[in-house]
C-alpha cells in the first residue's frame, strides 16, 4: 500500500481537497477498468479521450478521491473529494517524484532503444534475491506509466528498477526529474522512433539525458561495442561500468559455440558466471550482461545473481515460446525495429528444430522516411536464411518482400498475405509436426492474433 494520508497528497499535488477529504487513500489510477476501491482516480486528458468522462464511473467503482482538472464539471454527486489542479498529468509526475523521495529507494534507470524491459526484468529479479525491489509495471515506461509504476512501489522497497521510454524529444529529461536515479543503464541504441529524430545520433544524444541526471557519486552502465558508445560516454561523468560481447569492458558475455552455456567474467576480478541459458542469441546474453554489472557493483554475490537469473521471466510477447499440437511457435511480436528484428530472427536461425523455420513479419512501425529502405533492408537480411517460405504483412511488407527478392530469395519461398486471418490461413495448410513458425512485428500489426488463430485451427484439426 503505497500510502494513506490524503492531507500528504493534497500538499503534493499542490492543491486542497474540495468539499473534504477522504478518510484514506490506498493507490492511484488512471483506468476505471482496473481501479481498486480506495484509489485516487487520476482524470488524464489526452488526444483522443478525455478521463474526466469517467470520474463517475470511479467513484462508483469506489474511488476514494479524484485528481481532476481546475475548470472540469463533474458529473455526479457534489460531495465527494476532489483534488483540482491545472494539468493532472503534471500533478501525477509530481505526486511520484515526491513520493519517490519519500521512500528514498536506490533508483536504476533504463533506457536504449531495444531490450529496455528485458533488462529491467532481469535487473529486478536479481537485486530482488537481496533486497525489496520494486519495478516497472509492464511496460509502463512514459510520462504517465512511470509515475503510475513509482506510485506502486511499497514503502519498503530498498531499490526500483524503472524503464525510463521515448517517443519525442525533451521527454527523458522530464521522467528522469520523477526518478532521480542513482544508476542509468542505456542500452543498444538504434533507428527507433526515427521519425521524430534526425539521425541515430540524435536519438544517442536524448537517451543520454539520463546520464546527465545520475549524481557525481552515481553509475552508469553502457555498452562498449556500441556504435554510439564513445557519444554517450561524454555525457558521463560519475563512475561507468562497461558490458562488452567479445570485446573490451568490466563485464565480458559469451555464449558457447553451443548457444546454450552464458558466460560473464568480471574483468577486475576473474570472477565467472557460467549457466545454462534459456533465452536465445547474444543481445540476451548481453541483457544478462547489464544487470549483472548493476548487481556486482550493488554488492551481490555471484550465486544470489545466478539464482536471481534463473528466476527470471520474459514478459508476455518477448520470444513467448509454446508448443501447439506439435508445431513450435515463438511469439515475440510485442513490438518491432529494425535492430530488434534481426537480433531475433538471428536466434531463431540458431534454434534447433525437429522440422522446418517459419518466418512471419509485419510492419516496423514509427521510422518515418526511412520506413522503405528499413524494410527493404530486412528483406536482404532474412534472404539466405534457412526459412521453409516467409510470410509478410501489413504497409509495408511489400519492401520486406523486394529486399528479399533483389537478394536472391525465391519467389516461391514468399508469402504476402493481406491480414492475420489470411497469415493463419496459409500456415495451417503449409506447416507440418515438428516445424517452427517465429512471428515478429510493432505491435500495431497485433501478430498475437496470428498466433491464436493458429492455435484454434490446430486444435480443430486434431
Amino acid at each position: 500500500m503505497p500510502f494513506t494520508d490524503p492531507t500528504q497528497v493534497a500538499a503534493w499535488c499542490q492543491s486542497e481537497w474540495d468539499p473534504c477529504s477522504p478518510a484514506t487513500l490506498t493507490g492511484v489510477s488512471n483506468n476505471t477498468r482496473t481501479l481498486s476501491p480506495g484509489d485516487l482516480y487520476v482524470a488524464i486528458q489526452g488526444e483522443r479521450f478525455d478521463g474526466h468522462s469517467f470520474v463517475d464511473n470511479a467513484f462508483v467503482k469506489g474511488a476514494a478521491g479524484a485528481l481532476i482538472a481546475t475548470d472540469s464539471v463533474i458529473v455526479g454527486e457534489s460531495d465527494r473529494p476532489v483534488l483540482r489542479v491545472e494539468n493532472p498529468t503534471v500533478s501525477l509526475g509530481r505526486l511520484a517524484a515526491e513520493y519517490r523521495m519519500s521512500v528514498n529507494p536506490t533508483v536504476v534507470g533504463i533506457t536504449g532503444s531495444v531490450g529496455k524491459s528485458t533488462v529491467k526484468e532481469m535487473t529486478a529479479s536479481i537485486l530482488s534475491v537481496a533486497m525489496p525491489t520494486a519495478k516497472t509495471l509492464g511496460n509502463f515506461n512514459n510520462e504517465i506509466g512511470l509515475p503510475l509504476s513509482v506510485l506502486a512501489m511499497d514503502s519498503a522497497t530498498q531499490v526500483g528498477v524503472f524503464e525510463v521510454g521515448m517517443s519525442h524529444p525533451g521527454e527523458i529529461e522530464a521522467l528522469c526529474g520523477i526518478l532521480q536515479p542513482q544508476w542509468g543503464i542505456v542500452t543498444t541504441i538504434g533507428p527507433v522512433h526515427i521519425e521524430h529524430f534526425e539521425s541515430i545520433e540524435a536519438i544517442a544524444i536524448e537517451k543520454a539525458a539520463l546520464l546527465q541526471a545520475l549524481p557525481a557519486d552515481g553509475h552508469a552502465v553502457l555498452c562498449s561495442d556500441d556504435p554510439c558508445f564513445e557519444i554517450l560516454r561524454k555525457y558521463v561523468s560519475c563512475s561507468l561500468h562497461t558490458v562488452s560481447v567479445g570485446g573490451i569492458g568490466d563485464y565480458l558475455v559469451d555464449l558457447n559455440a553451443d548457444r546454450d552455456t552464458l558466460h560473464i567474467t568480471e574483468s577486475s576480478t576473474g570472477e565467472q558466471l557460467t549457466m545454462t541459458s534459456p533465452w536465445p542469441g547474444d543481445h540476451n546474453a548481453l541483457n544478462a550482461g547489464y544487470a549483472v554489472a548493476v548487481a556486482r557493483g550493488m554488492g551481490l554475490g555471484w550465486d544470489a545473481i545466478t539464482q536471481g537469473l534463473q528466476q527470471y521471466e520474459p514478459l508476455p510477447m518477448r520470444w513467448e515460446q509454446e508448443d501447439a499440437f506439435g508445431i513450435q511457435i515463438i511469439n515475440d511480436a510485442y513490438n518491432a525495429n529494425p535492430l530488434s528484428m534481426r537480433a531475433a530472427i538471428t536466434a531463431f536461425e540458431d534454434l534447433p528444430v525437429q522440422g522446418a523455420k517459419w518466418l512471419v513479419l509485419g510492419d516496423m512501425l514509427e521510422l518515418g522516411i526511412h520506413a522503405e529502405a528499413e524494410h527493404t533492408a530486412l528483406g536482404a537480411f532474412i534472404s539466405k536464411g534457412p526459412w521453409a517460405a516467409v510470410v509478410v504483412e501489413g504497409l509495408f511488407s511489400e519492401f520486406i518482400e523486394r529486399g528479399a527478392m533483389q537478394a536472391g530469395m525465391s519467389s516461391e519461398s514468399l508469402y504476402r498475405c493481406g491480414d492475420n486471418e489470411e497469415v493463419v490461413s496459409l500456415l495451417k495448410n503449409k506447416m507440418d509436426a515438428g516445424d517452427a513458425v517465429f512471428l515478429k512485428a510493432s505491435r500495431g500489426v497485433a501478430l498475437e492474433e496470428v498466433v491464436n488463430g493458429l492455435k484454434e485451427e490446430l486444435k480443430e484439426a486434431l
